[in-house]
């Protein structure tokens, strides 16, 4: 029986006193926890460590770096053209990745999306794709590299379990010790993931505000500022865009109506926020893989977008034309009064749409794809009494109360409309 290096409690004491862990002791602590010699409670211990203490630059280099060595690492250096990838941190109506992805492949670039499924209030990428009849996110890195290299360019899909499954065992933990908000543990968790994938480039979409994960804007930052780091010291060229999500992105929130209006935006229409989102997040991403100058506006407005988003749902064995999911159960809110739209929350409405079965409570839960909420109108909107505010969709009526309960107290109609900045706030950069 081989004898460990160094003892978990040791770690766990150096962090808990506010200290930086040598690097040969991090790097053991999460191989050790990957093969299970560490408990999950001597890691929940160091997690709530790190929440308390924080850490040091290196120390998230060298965690990021442990939990990428836990699992293989994939390169795209064979397909002969770049590779640039974007991640949002989560929010509410944010289905960003549909239009985003076909529209940068549009102009030769290889898109290498693996993305998640929700849970809570912010939905998942894969689970509106599957409302798409025959689509399918599981595929073999065989078959994503043919989908890149090709003339599709894009591939959205499930990652692989091979990819640090160190962060899977303690994103798992966190999630249940109260210490998934610890800035070191959520960039390395990301970046671990997307390191690993083997991208040459990557846009962060970092949002704040009351949909979003980090509620604050300076703790948005703190984080954006973190990951940009974790991926430049890497080798990754990773830039951030700081992103307003207190009131929900767009106009759908939900499944199938998120894909109806990613392709209205794909088609050049779609609301004005999440056409303007799409564009800054193409520009931002062409321009790292040496493209600065190309013209996103076109691409969506001439077709060619359309063309790509097609093009990229037959391979994965998805019918682009076939109808989508529609609830059987639909809710009508109207407006009580003349005025204006003063207030919409992010949140509530995230949650009342994971009430209505948009969401999952559990991993294993399924979604229904037809159940969600659209908005009618948006905060400094002009309204009249009686009007149509937003529509609650589900596959049984019962859901209703508890996703109206939710809502109580998230939106308004009033005198003045409310002060809006631009979506976009900050770009952060190595």
């Amino acid at each position: 029986m081989s004898v460990e290096p160094f003892d978990a409690v040791d770690v766990i004491r150096a962090k808990r006193d506010g200290g930086v862990v040598p690097e040969k002791a991090l790097r053991w602590m999460v191989d050790a926890y990957t093969r299970g010699y560490v408990s999950d409670a001597q890691m929940a211990s160091f997690a709530m460590a790190v929440f308390q203490r924080g850490m040091e630059r290196d120390e998230i280099r060298v965690l990021t770096d442990a939990m990428i060595a836990s699992g293989e690492r994939m390169s795209f250096a064979t397909l002969g053209k770049k590779t640039v990838d974007k991640h949002s941190t989560g929010g509410v109506g944010d289905k960003i990745t549909l239009p985003l992805a076909p529209l940068v492949a549009v102009f030769g670039v290889a898109v290498p999306q693996l993305s998640g499924r929700g849970l809570g209030h912010t939905g998942g990428t894969l689970d509106k794709l599957e409302s798409i009849p025959g689509w399918r996110a599981a595929l073999s890195n065989e078959e994503m590299f043919a989908q890149m290299q090709g003339d599709v360019g894009a591939v959205i899909c499930a990652a692989g379990s091979g990819l640090a499954p160190a962060d899977k065992k303690l994103y798992a933990l966190r999630d249940v010790t109260g210490t998934v908000e610890a800035i070191p543990l959520i960039a390395s968790s990301i970046m671990s993931k997307k390191i690993a994938e083997g991208t040459d480039a990557l846009v962060l979409d970092v949002k704040f505000g009351s949909g979003a994960f980090m509620q604050d804007i300076d703790r948005a930052r703190e984080l954006a500022r973190t990951m940009v780091a974790l991926g430049t010291d890497s080798g990754v060229a990773t830039t951030a865009l700081l992103t307003d999500m207190n009131v929900p992105l767009g106009f759908a929130i939900g499944n199938a109506n998120e894909v109806r209006e990613s392709v209205d935006v794909l088609a050049g229409g779609g609301p004005a926020d999440v056409r303007e989102l799409t564009i800054a997040l193409a520009r931002e991403m062409l321009s790292l893989a040496g493209q600065p100058d190309a013209d996103v506006e076109a691409a969506l407005d001439d077709g060619r977008a359309m063309d790509s988003w097609k093009a990229m749902i037959r391979a994965q064995d998805g019918d682009p034309d076939a109808p989508l999911p529609t609830a059987r159960e639909t809710h009508v809110v109207t407006a009580p009064a003349d005025g204006v739209v003063s207030q919409m929350d992010a949140l509530p409405f995230g949650i009342a749409a994971w009430r209505l079965g948009a969401g999952r409570a559990r991993a294993e839960d399924p979604v229904v794809f037809e159940a969600g909420i659209d908005l009618h109108a948006k905060p400094g909107d002009r309204v009249v009494a009686g009007q149509p505010l937003f529509t609650l969709s589900a596959a049984d009526e019962a859901r209703f109360p508890r996703a109206l309960e939710a809502l109580e107290g998230s939106w308004a109609v009033g005198d003045v409309a409310p002060e809006r900045g631009p979506i976009v706030r900050e770009r952060i950069t190595a």
